[in-house]
């Protein structure tokens, strides 16, 4: 399965981070930039160094970070792999 679209408003956790005080981290995404994600409760999550659990209504991804990277409206452009 692949994840194309929208991370905004999707729930996520991190289940991997080279930040260990990230690992377990939920929230629900409320903003993104290019290298970051904002989660509702006011942390962020850099994109470089976590593997994500993400959850956008019916579906359950597990999505490297590193992939993330870029621009959202680039991303709806690429197909990326389920991890």
């Amino acid at each position: 399965m692949s994840f194309k679209g929208e991370l905004i408003g999707s729930t996520v956790e991190v289940i991997e981070s080279s930040n260990k005080n990230l690992v377990g981290l939920k929230g629900k995404i409320i903003d993104e930039t290019k290298n970051m994600l904002v989660l509702n409760n006011k942390k962020m999550i850099d994109k470089r160094n976590v593997m994500l659990k993400v959850n956008n209504g019916n579906t359950l991804f597990l999505l490297d970070g590193k992939k993330l990277i870029g621009k959202s409206e680039d991303r709806l452009k690429k197909v990326i792999k389920n991890e």
